[in-house]
């Protein structure tokens, strides 16, 4: 039951913050995400045995977030100073790890929710598209992987995915995608959705395994507990992470064909 509230609890606010908050709103949900996907991948750095990342990554996932196409000089910048302050270890075999994480910790944490803002941009049913493509995949993967899942996916990683799992999660968001954007946005093409809800779920797919992974290497089952019920922010939006790059991308690519 409490996995069930949380999940609801989190529907909700997530269609509010697409469909009806104002801009500000929707930004400040934007850093506030980021700032929680970072501090959980801090703590994932950590149980790899490798210094937390600092805070020259927080204020280079903000420069992604904010200004990504005047990003380059300020990258730069905060490398340059983040090398320098990591002079301090007494151990500088701790220098390049941490200082690669904060950096890394960046762009995986902050930079999706970028696209997040310019999807919203282009139209709230593009954003919800690009959300909820994974959520229905999931849904999918579990119900066709515990009915006919034999094929390991990925045994190491995460042992309990199938192949026919993934398979069932790709169809599953390729049926969502065809559903909703047919219905709202009945200009684009068929095609078109069915191409962008395959990819966005592949790459989504791709975000999960890389957080079992993270998680597995650091010997723990969840990313954090701010979710009662579900875990971290990172389980919940592994996917989303790396989905939202991808639809962003070829909604750009595709607007021109």
């Amino acid at each position: 039951m409490k996995r069930i509230l949380t999940a609801i609890g989190l529907i909700a606010v997530a269609i509010y913050l697409i469909f009806w908050s104002p801009a500000w709103l929707f930004l400040t949900a934007a850093v506030l995400m980021g700032l929680l996907c970072y501090r959980e991948f801090s703590g994932l750095v950590t149980g790899h045995n490798i210094q937390p990342p600092g805070i020259f990554g927080v204020l280079a996932g903000l420069l992604l977030l904010f200004s990504p196409n005047n990003a380059v000089p300020g990258l730069s910048l905060l490398v340059v100073v983040a090398l320098a302050a990591a002079l301090q270890y007494r151990n500088l075999r701790d220098l390049l790890p941490q200082v690669a994480c904060s950096f890394l910790g960046a762009l995986y944490t902050f930079a999706p929710w970028h696209f997040a803002v310019l999807l919203r941009g282009m139209s709230v049913h593009w954003l919800l598209f690009a959300l909820a493509l994974n959520w229905a995949g999931d849904s999918a993967a579990y119900y066709v992987g515990k009915s006919f899942g034999k094929h390991r996916l990925a045994p190491v990683v995460s042992p309990k995915k199938s192949w026919e799992g993934a398979i069932g999660s790709v169809a599953g968001s390729v049926v969502f995608g065809l559903a909703y954007m047919g219905y709202f946005m009945p200009a684009v093409a068929l095609w078109k959705i069915a191409l962008m809800a395959i990819a966005g779920n592949i790459a989504g797919q791709f975000g999960d395994l890389a957080e079992s992974a993270m998680k597995r290497g650091a010997g723990v089952k969840d990313s954090g507990h701010i979710l009662p019920g579900h875990g971290g922010i990172l389980d919940r939006v592994d996917s989303t992470l790396f989905a939202l790059p991808v639809i962003y991308i070829l909604v750009v690519i595709l607007a021109r064909l």
